[in-house]
């Protein structure tokens, strides 16, 4: 399993806890030591400072999480380089699950632009060898009680 832009989440604590291997990557190698600060015993935590962009993944990964990388991509080459570092890195019969803002959601995120999602046009994006299986949408509230509108969507690589 991967998270892609885990950063500092808690979400490695518990599946560190519950899978053989996890890998998290983030840009931010501060992010990545405070998070890797918290679990010095974790030796099944693979932790991967690169820009999503930039990635060349050396293996395959029954899972990927991204909650929140995909939207801060704005241009269609990143865009395009996220899409080949995914198809590399997830195998067949994989899942996906990718987290973004919905179309209803905000515009920016911490000052920066975001790309807006829905289910369909992850879709459209992912292409014909990822097939949809779940959606949802969640209001988020952050800490200053402002509410983000996300949109999750799960999808199976399909093929071989």
């Amino acid at each position: 399993m991967i998270d892609i832009g885990g950063g500092m989440s808690r979400l490695v604590d518990a599946l560190a806890a519950q899978q053989d291997h996890v890998a998290v990557l983030d840009i931010s190698a501060a992010a990545l030591a405070k998070a890797r600060r918290r679990l010095p015993e974790a030796a099944n935590v693979e932790w991967i400072v690169s820009d999503i962009t930039a990635w060349q993944p050396s293996r395959q990964y029954d899972f990927w999480h991204d909650r929140a990388a995909l939207h801060f991509l704005t241009e269609e080459a990143d865009q395009q380089a996220y899409l080949n570092a995914l198809n590399s890195a997830v195998r067949p019969g994989g899942k996906v699950v990718i987290g973004t803002f919905a179309p209803d959601g905000p515009e920016k995120c911490s000052g920066l632009p975001v790309v807006r999602h829905d289910a369909r046009s992850l879709e459209k994006f992912l292409g014909t060898g990822f097939k949809l299986i779940a959606e949802r949408r969640h209001d988020h509230e952050t800490p200053w009680q402002a509410v983000q509108r996300f949109q999750f969507s799960t999808f199976e690589k399909i093929g071989g």
